[in-house]
């Protein structure tokens, strides 16, 4: 079926609220330990309602996958989480095989929640643990302790949720007193069948940044950023972690159908401020800012700020570069001539092995992903 006349069957919903901006996030969080929570869902409400009727947002009467991100969602009463399946329509959550995922902070996740969340067709959530040292924790800004994340884990299986899946960061600054190597350790300790790794990034605007341009903090050498990626890659596939994604690794049948469907340039729509949707080779996006974006829910049912509708030439690049952020790779039949000399020689350099037709990346690889990309560009 042409993108054009696929329905949306992908739903994201931003939950921007967090009791404190972490010292590198720049994402479109509203900071405060008393969240508007209805407010919030009744924007969500409105935005929703106003997308299906106006047919701008043709969502399917059943869908594969809701995903809850933040944000600390985890914030908010279990109720109002809860509550999302009334306003997207429980009929649409029917399906037997839906992933439903909610993502959480330790400190912020117990067994109410897990048992309201779970009670209501939550059976996948994402905890932001980040690191399992006491002083890199407190750098970032984190409020948990190490100890918070075997709990909340603890919660979410005890409740029946066991799709768990923990994110790590690695590459700190060089004065941030922490082990990767005892992460990896703990990570895996844990259980949870998703781990997700996330390179530090120094983003404008953020207090990480401010003290890396004053000199106050200085980021990892890309030496240590290489070699911790690689530690944690070789780590978790001898613990059986299929690494099916650049940051993504999975042990078998756990992979995020969520973020799959997104990399296979599926349609999906996105809800509450700063959130994106993509159809039919059409992006648009939100207002940022949680007040602002509310303001102009409240107003006209809608918040979009932004759209473009993506030419042929950012289609194949897109494509190409989402083909080689994942284990499935791209085709190498569908590789023009000059395409395939650059993948030979990614080959030699062991950036990318070729399997079954289909060119992939190694983790080496997808160190340089995006400088590789361009190179077919």
């Amino acid at each position: 079926m042409p993108s054009e006349l696929r329905r949306i069957t992908n739903i994201y919903v931003h939950a921007p609220f967090c009791a404190r901006r972490c010292c590198y996030c720049d994402f479109a969080v509203k900071v405060g330990r008393n969240p508007a929570a209805a407010r919030w869902l009744a924007a969500i409400r409105r935005e929703f309602g106003t997308l299906r009727s106006s047919g701008e947002a043709p969502v399917a009467p059943v869908l594969e996958t809701l995903y809850v991100g933040g944000g600390t969602p985890s914030l908010l009463e279990p109720r109002f989480i809860a509550g999302l399946a009334g306003v997207i329509g429980r009929e649409r959550l029917a399906s037997p095989a839906l992933e439903w995922t909610v993502e959480a902070n330790p400190e912020s996740f117990g067994d109410r929640t897990a048992e309201v969340w779970a009670a209501a067709g939550v059976n996948r959530i994402s905890f932001g643990v980040q690191s399992f040292h006491r002083g890199a924790l407190g750098w970032m800004g984190r409020l948990h302790s190490p100890a918070d994340a075997a709990a909340a884990v603890d919660s979410a299986r005890a409740a029946g949720v066991a799709n768990l899946s923990v994110d790590l960061i690695f590459g700190l600054p060089d004065h941030v007193t922490r082990s990767w190597e005892v992460d990896i350790a703990r990570a895996l300790e844990l259980s949870v069948p998703h781990i997700s790794l996330y390179g530090l990034t120094v983003e404008k605007g953020t207090p990480l940044h401010r003290a890396v341009s004053e000199g106050r903090a200085r980021v990892a050498a890309g030496s240590r950023y290489r070699d911790e990626y690689l530690f944690a890659a070789e780590a978790l596939a001898n613990a059986g972690y299929e690494h099916y994604e650049v940051s993504s690794f999975a042990l078998p049948g756990f992979a995020s159908r969520h973020n799959r469907a997104c990399w296979r340039g599926a349609p999906y729509l996105g809800l509450g401020n700063g959130a994106h949707s993509y159809h039919g080779g059409r992006r648009w996006w939100n207002e940022r800012d949680w007040d602002a974006y509310a303001k102009r829910v409240r107003k006209s049912g809608r918040a979009v700020v932004g759209e473009e509708v993506l030419g042929a030439g950012q289609i194949r690049l897109e494509t190409l570069w989402l083909g080689l952020r994942t284990r499935e790779g791209l085709e190498e039949a569908a590789l023009g001539g000059p395409a395939r000399l650059a993948v030979r020689r990614w080959e030699a350099a062991g950036w990318a092995s070729r399997r079954a037709g289909r060119t992939r990346l190694t983790p080496e690889g997808w160190l340089i992903l995006d400088d590789l990309t361009l190179e077919l560009a």
